[in-house]
């Protein structure tokens, strides 16, 4: 089941509920074959997009262009786009395989002749053994694979994705996570994707667009985006992150200095982002923090107290308490952990001046 890939372009797409800009003037060009990921909290516009491309919202501006082609007032059923939901919108009084069947019957294609087509669907989802079952005798994943299989059986321009591991639990959202990126690779079909959950956008996406408040925050490639955040939210929201804020000290050549109080730390690249009155933001990962009992080898350091301490098995996550940064958090791999984990106990942070960036305070 494979089929041509298409792209899609939103020129200044915009909606407004009233006075509200549930989306304003967004543009984006999605190219052909791409995973791209809209991420963002709620009330970031994401989903509003999503239904503005599927057909189901009537934008307020803008256009979309599938290839090339305007299809802003085109309605749903014309575009030929599939829709995965968080909610499986499967029929309950139909099989699976009759569930499969269902948009291809809409199309105009009898069961006989559908037969093969439903057949590929359900051995691309491995649910082959499972056609004659009802959804209720299904557990949550195979339901999102029916639906998986009903959205991409009649090899659709586009399949659109809102949330749909949202309602599953934590082990199985990481196995559909994997599969949902095979499935990708291999029929090479533009997948738009709609979540809230960090991970999951990191982990599949080619491209990922973060929204705030209806506009782009930023957009890139997933390891771009975590290492090199512009401001501070998206370093907030895409994982997380201690921020440091200090006055520029002086500068070198590729680093410069910043001092919080008493303390000089060093970053490197230029104070971009700097404030008129001098100061800079700094977004330090907590993984990116070297904790140990005597002062380690690293450009900056700093003295602190445990405070508090979490085991997640394969990390521990500490609060550390300092003089001059306040409260840090850093997190290590269990299995090597350099410290003590013990509340009270007196152990060093440290970091080199590429491991942290200057963020635009926003």
């Amino acid at each position: 089941m494979t089929g041509r890939s298409h792209s899609l372009a939103l020129r200044g797409l915009s909606k407004y509920y009233g006075s509200l800009a549930a989306v304003d003037d967004v543009s984006l060009d999605i190219p052909s074959g791409s995973f791209l990921t809209l991420l963002g909290p709620s009330g970031s516009g994401k989903t509003t997009i999503l239904m503005s491309i599927a057909g189901f919202v009537e934008p307020s501006a803008g256009q979309i262009l599938l290839d090339d082609a305007d299809i802003t007032t085109l309605p749903p059923d014309k575009r030929n786009f599939g829709m995965v939901f968080q909610g499986y919108a499967l029929f309950p009084h139909m099989t699976v395989a009759d569930n499969i069947w269902f948009p291809l019957k809409v199309r105009g294609v009898s069961k006989a002749n559908a037969a093969d087509k439903v057949r590929g669907a359900l051995d691309l989802v491995q649910l082959g053994h499972l056609a004659e079952r009802y959804p209720a005798q299904l557990s949550g994943g195979q339901q999102q694979r029916v639906a998986l299989a009903r959205a991409l059986v009649f090899e659709p321009a586009l399949l659109l994705l809102d949330e749909p591991l949202s309602a599953l639990d934590k082990k199985l959202r990481a196995d559909l996570q994997w599969e949902l990126k095979s499935l990708h690779h291999r029929l090479g079909t533009t997948f738009i994707y709609v979540t809230h959950d960090q991970e999951e956008a990191l982990s599949m996406s080619d491209e990922i667009v973060i929204l705030r408040d209806g506009k782009i925050e930023q957009q890139g490639v997933p390891g771009a985006l975590y290492e090199k955040p512009a401001t501070r939210f998206v370093a907030d929201f895409l994982g997380k992150s201690n921020f440091l804020t200090g006055k520029v000290a002086a500068t070198e050549p590729g680093r410069f200095g910043y001092s919080v109080g008493d303390l000089t730390l060093m970053q490197e690249g230029a104070p971009v982002h700097r404030r008129v009155d001098g100061t800079v933001l700094v977004s330090l990962r907590p993984e990116k923090i070297v904790l140990a009992a005597d002062r380690p080898d690293t450009v900056n350091a700093v003295p602190g107290t445990i405070s508090a301490f979490n085991y997640y098995g394969s990390t521990y996550h500490f609060q550390v308490s300092t003089e001059h940064l306040g409260e840090l958090v850093a997190t290590t791999p269990a299995w090597t952990c350099a410290v003590e984990p013990s509340i009270g106990s007196a152990i060093w942070l440290g970091w080199q001046p590429d491991a942290s960036v200057v963020v635009n305070d926003r």
